[in-house]
């Protein structure tokens, strides 16, 4: 039989758009191969490969660069050495320290406006390269001039300098994904309605925001991370005190900034694998609660309990560390999926940078109200008498938030929760997007022996997807 002709492709691509459509909600247009259907626990490796394979390799490396090596190694290496730019170069209050952690967390919560400009402006005919380009340049440059006021900072690894130099490292990966990130190129594109689609977008994250559904969750979220009040620059100073402290050094200080991380990723597994399918309600309030309780570990060890115990500082220090990071991260877990929920078609990673901007408002919020507990406790860079206090208001304020629980949807992940008039898409093109996306698995499926020419033909799908996948990473809290 000869090659079917290319008009084909376009029926089976309606074929397929009538299965998406028909699927009753929630379900799967298409049983998935079986090393990669939903039931099977796949290994780092193998998840990593399935990415590559579905999404590209350039999309991969855009994933790790930023969020393995931006924001996870970049982040811990900026934390210790900015404690310590704070405490011994700039020699601040604690308190102060507070304020200026949350000063620098600034940026993060106007990323919905980037999700809109990525969305809706394209530069030089890419959604998604130049951005990327963009987001790194200034990065480095910070680096650099900061490494040239405090100078030589290569000669000196060891210390806060070393690290600051080590922060070169994230943005130059940024910049790289930038560049080798596969993305379709747009031709021609009408600049002059790039304003209607923007006030567009910005009009439907607004009506989204109004519905009960949404804006109820929002209030839950921001609360409750503004209640967790974070006093970590107080412990952090108390930590590393040579004389009313426990006299830490920086290495160690680092290494149980480490075991926290170890903590989160933890909490990630322990949340996929057991507490997936828990309500929000439930979950939330365990959580809540035992990350009220968790604080105690530090009032064990500022009181020096631990040492009654016969455990020392080191090791319970570390035990702290790790466990306050893992209840704080399956704590966020629900939100997070909670906001993926909240999120319209049409505009889904924008709105979701949107949410995500307002959990930072939050913590924000709590970072403030911490440096205001600091302050006026009289915690200072060396006198820590008042510390315990602190600790104790944090943890009774971190139960405020139970009383907001009903904010929160009684469902579990698995419930819809938007009205059907935020789901059904009005763009008609970009329902049309998404149904192609779909249609990709149903490819892989159903027409496994594809002709080299049928594979070309659908090498722009996934072209698409890549630039889609993107977007909703690209645009995350």
């Amino acid at each position: 039989m000869s090659p079917q002709p290319a008009p084909d492709l376009g029926e089976d691509k309606e074929r397929e758009t009538n299965v998406l459509i028909e699927a009753a909600p929630g379900s799967s247009p298409a049983k998935a191969p079986e090393e990669d259907s939903p039931g099977r626990q796949l290994s780092p490796v193998a998840w990593l490969r399935m990415l590559a394979r579905e999404l590209h390799w350039s999309f991969v490396l855009g994933v790790v660069a930023t969020y393995g090596v931006s924001q996870g190694l970049g982040g811990g290496i900026n934390r210790v050495a900015s404690d310590y730019y704070w405490k011994d170069v700039q020699r601040v209050q604690p308190s102060v320290a507070q304020v200026y952690h949350g000063i620098t967390s600034i940026p993060w919560m106007v990323k919905p406006l980037w999700g809109l400009l990525t969305d809706v402006l394209p530069v030089a005919g890419y959604r998604r390269r130049p951005y990327f380009i963009l987001a790194g340049t200034p990065e480095l440059k910070n680096i650099w001039l900061t490494c040239r006021s405090t100078s030589k900072v290569f000669d000196d690894l060891g210390g806060e300098k070393g690290a600051l130099g080590l922060l070169t490292i994230p943005p130059v990966l940024t910049i790289l994904s930038g560049m080798l990130l596969k993305e379709v190129h747009i031709s021609n594109f009408p600049y002059g309605q790039a304003h209607k689609k923007f006030v567009e977008a910005s009009g439907k994250m607004l009506t989204t925001l109004k519905c009960p559904e949404v804006w109820r969750p929002c209030v839950y979220m921001y609360v409750s991370l503004a209640l967790s009040v974070d006093i970590q620059e107080g412990m952090f100073y108390w930590y590393t005190d040579r004389t009313a402290g426990l006299s830490f050094h920086e290495g160690f200080i680092g290494f149980m900034f480490a075991v926290g991380s170890v903590g989160y990723l933890v909490a990630v597994i322990l949340y996929q694998n057991i507490l997936k399918d828990h309500s929000y309600r439930s979950l939330l309030f365990s959580s809540q609660l035992l990350l009220s309780l968790s604080g105690m570990l530090d009032l064990i060890l500022v009181l020096r309990l631990n040492l009654k115990m016969g455990i020392p500082d080191y090791y319970f220090a570390v035990i702290d560390e790790g466990v306050s990071k893992m209840i704080n991260r399956i704590k966020w877990m629900p939100l997070l999926v909670l906001s993926s929920k909240l999120c319209p078609t049409g505009i889904e990673g924008t709105f979701y940078a949107l949410l995500m901007s307002i959990d930072n408002i939050g913590a924000l919020t709590g970072s403030w109200i911490g440096g205001l507990l600091l302050h006026l406790l009289r915690i200072t860079r060396t006198e820590f008498k008042n510390l315990w206090a602190a600790i104790i208001i944090r943890n009774v304020m971190r139960l405020l938030p139970l009383a907001l629980l009903f904010l929160v949807p009684s469902g579990d992940p698995n419930t819809t929760l938007l009205p059907s008039d935020l789901l059904n898409e009005d763009d008609e093109t970009h329902q049309m997007e998404n149904i192609e996306l779909t249609s990709l698995a149903v490819d892989r499926v159903s027409f496994p022996d594809n002709s080299p020419q049928e594979r070309r033909n659908r090498e722009g799908l996934d072209v698409q997807q890549d630039d889609d996948e993107v977007s909703l990473l690209a645009n995350r809290g």
